[in-house]
Formats: structure tokens, sequence, C-alpha cells
């Protein structure tokens, strides 16, 4: 899969294409039917497909003191697009320009004349341009006007409500990564460079990797079991905690990854710590021995959980 920015022409050979436009945060169960929706007209029409998403996040941009929020990083949105079948991730460079662009202009002058899109595909809710004027109505009717076909796709819903990102960052928030992963149809994971930490975890007898989430959205604190991939595409499972660590008069919150049966060096390199259950709250202990017992059930636990062998 290729991939391009909103600042770079084009190739010729993707004009004509399908397009995909959404923000795709998360590529959850609803993004999924717009996508593939795009994939299976441009497979019967003979045409390529892009999948669109906008850097950074529209909200991050008029509102840049909102609290993290963030699904997925970039990286793993293209993995996941080219997982699903496009032949290309166009990201849509969301600056001052784009944000104060009419709705019509950006059909006519955007995606007709500078893009050459044939086809759009969104999700029925879609809203684009300034002040947010434009929707799939405005779509379908400027698109037409510019040689541009416009075709909505309905929300999904699961349990009798909509998969919505803003519901699935409910349930992380909440401590229901199971349910979140329902919706996302994989765990969701963090992607972060692992960072040294006090060294506290291998004096305990539990050698952690330490990663900050970034713009992530915040999980509920606690301990979870997970499943982590390595850079060089090893998948391991372990144990997590993610809090301000109370036990250690708190701090900058951190999420602590113990890989089960791992012995290596992972400082300065790239992990994706996928959550996959929740076990319990972070806690302060009365003493050390207690907290060390504490992380014995938790392993237990997870590699339960997991399937793991004890």
């Amino acid at each position: 899969m290729e991939r391009f920015t909103s600042d770079q022409p084009l190739p010729e050979q993707f004009r004509g294409a399908v397009l995909a436009l959404g923000n795709f945060d998360g590529f959850h169960l609803g993004h999924q039917a717009v996508a593939s929706r795009a994939i299976a007209r441009a497979f019967h029409e003979r045409r390529r497909v892009m999948i669109a998403t906008f850097d950074p996040h529209p909200v991050r941009f008029f509102r840049p003191d909102t609290p993290p929020f963030q699904l997925t990083s970039m990286e793993q949105r293209a993995r996941l697009f080219a997982h699903a079948g496009a032949d290309a991730m166009l990201a849509f460079n969301f600056d001052a320009d784009l944000a104060s662009t009419d709705a019509e202009d950006f059909v006519a002058e955007v995606l007709g004349r500078k893009l050459g899109i044939a086809v759009v595909v969104t999700g029925q809710d879609f809203t684009f341009g300034r002040g947010r004027s434009g929707n799939t109505d405005l779509l379908r009717d400027v698109g037409a006007a510019n040689d541009i076909g416009a075709e909505s796709v309905a929300p999904v819903r699961l349990d009798e409500d909509i998969v919505s990102s803003s519901r699935i960052r409910k349930l992380l928030a909440d401590g229901d990564p199971g349910a979140a992963t329902h919706l996302l149809t994989r765990p969701f994971a963090i992607e972060a460079v692992v960072e040294h930490g006090d060294g506290r975890g291998r004096k305990l007898g539990y050698p952690t990797a330490n990663v900050r989430l970034g713009n992530y959205q915040r999980p509920q604190r606690g301990i979870y079991a997970v499943t982590v991939r390595l850079d060089d595409g090893s998948e391991h499972q372990g144990a997590a905690s993610f809090g301000i660590r109370p036990m250690f008069d708190g701090g900058d919150e951190i999420l602590e990854v113990y890989i089960f049966d791992f012995d290596g060096d992972l400082y300065g390199r790239t992990i994706d710590i996928a959550l996959v259950a929740y076990l319990r709250p972070e806690a302060k202990f009365d003493s050390i021995d207690a907290l060390i017992a504490q992380m014995g059930e938790d392993e237990r636990a997870a590699r339960g959980l997991l399937g793991a062998a004890l």
C-alpha cells in the first residue's frame, strides 16, 4: 500500500480513484463498513481505492487542550487500511487553510480538480468544510456537478447502539477493554518506544518495559492482561500496569509491561501493547511483600486469561 499526503501531487495512476473519506481514528466496525463499500465499488468499477484520514484530528486542531483521545497512531492506521485492502492511504493535513475551506470548494477544488477523485464514500454522519457546513447531501449535489459520485453508508449498530469512536473511548476509560475489542474487532493497542525506568520492577522480580501513552486515549488505571508485538514481528503475552504507581508516591502516568518468559533488551525499541482484559484497579499496599504477592496473583490471572503456561 502506498501513502500520500494532501500537500503532495497525487500520482496520475491514482486519479479516478474511489475514496473512503473520514477520520477513521480507531477504524472500528462502522469505519470498516465505509471502507468495505469503497473497496467493493472500486473492484466493480476497476478503479484504485484510497482510504483517507486527517492529521491532526480536527478536534485536536480546533481544541488543542483537549485531553488525549487517539485510538490509533498514523502508523497503526496505515497497517489497518492496508489489511482492509486499500491501494493507498491519503492523509489530509488539517491546518488553517483546510479548516477555512468552504464545503463546496473542498468538493470541487480539492476532491475534484486537485485529486481527481471519481467516487467518494462516507458515513451518513460525515460533515466537512468551514464551520462543518458540508454534509452528505451537499457532497452528493456538488459532487454530481463536478463528475464525482458520492455514496454514504449507514451507521453500524451493535447491541442496539451505534458503533462510534466516542463509545469505544468511554469503554476504555471505564475499564472494559473486552467490549472495546468487540467494537474495534481487535484489542485497543498502544504503540510506543520503550523508555528507561527506575529499575524497580526488576528488583521486585518483574522487569518491565515502560512506555508513555502520548496522544492515546487513557484507559482505566489498573492491571491488564496484554499481548505484545515487538519490532521484529514476534508476539508475546504479559501483564501490564497503567497508572501513577501509588505504592511509590505516584508520578506521571506510565504503562509498565511485564512480558512473560522474556529476557532481552527493549530500550529504545518500538513495541505494540494490546489491552486484552482488565484485572483490577491500581492500589497501594501495606508492604513490598504484599505488593509482590499481588503481582504474582496478577501474573497467574493474566496467564489464565491468555492461555499462557504457568
